[in-house]
Parts: C-alpha cells; structure tokens; sequence
C-alpha cells in the first residue's frame, strides 16, 4: 500500500477548512431554554454562548434582576470558557498521541 503524504495533507486542509466553515455556521445556530413555566428563560447559541437571560420579576426583588441576569451570565461565561479549556488540553493530549505514530520527518501540524 502506496500513502502519499501531499494526499495526506490535502485532505487534512480540507478538513480544517469544512472545521472552519463549521464552526462560523455554529455562531449562527440559537436556541432557547426555559424553567418554572417560563419564570427564567435564555438564549444560547450552536457555540454554546448564553446570548441573553431573563427573570420574570416575580421570581427576585424587582430591582436586583438586571443584576442577578449579569451575574448569571457572567457565571456561565465563565465555566464555559473553562470547559473550552479542559477540552482543549484533553484534544492536545489526543492529538500529540496520535501523531506519535508518525514517520520520522512527518509534518507535525497538519
């Protein structure tokens, strides 16, 4: 069996341009959550960023819900660039593993 690396490394662009692609699409991907009947609601999109949250003012003391939503939209923000995180440490690992099998003189960013 014949492996040309150039194949090799063509697909592997055209799949980091189909990544990219995705991944602008996923910006415009919403969708909207609810609990207790709709006393909090929010808007989130295919990247997983909370977009916007309300509280109905029945839920909290009405003046502390602008900033009870700022709060929980700064929390979320939060954890979320830590997942992004971890799962980037946790694909880094991945891919140094894979690559490990390569041949001598092999690219090692593709």
């Amino acid at each position: 069996m014949n492996i040309n690396p150039f194949d090799i490394l063509k697909n592997a662009q055209k799949i980091q341009e189909q990544m990219g692609a995705f991944q602008e699409k996923l910006g415009t991907i919403t969708a909207s959550g609810s609990a207790g009947g709709g006393m909090v609601e929010l808007d989130m999109n295919g990247r997983l960023e909370l977009l916007s949250i309300r509280i109905a003012k029945e839920v909290v003391n009405p003046e502390d819900v602008d900033l009870l939503q700022d709060l929980i939209t700064a929390a979320f923000t939060n954890g979320m660039e830590k997942i992004k995180e971890a799962i980037n440490r946790e694909l880094g690992a991945f891919a140094a593993a894979g690559m490990a099998g390569m041949p001598p003189g092999f690219p090692s960013a593709l």
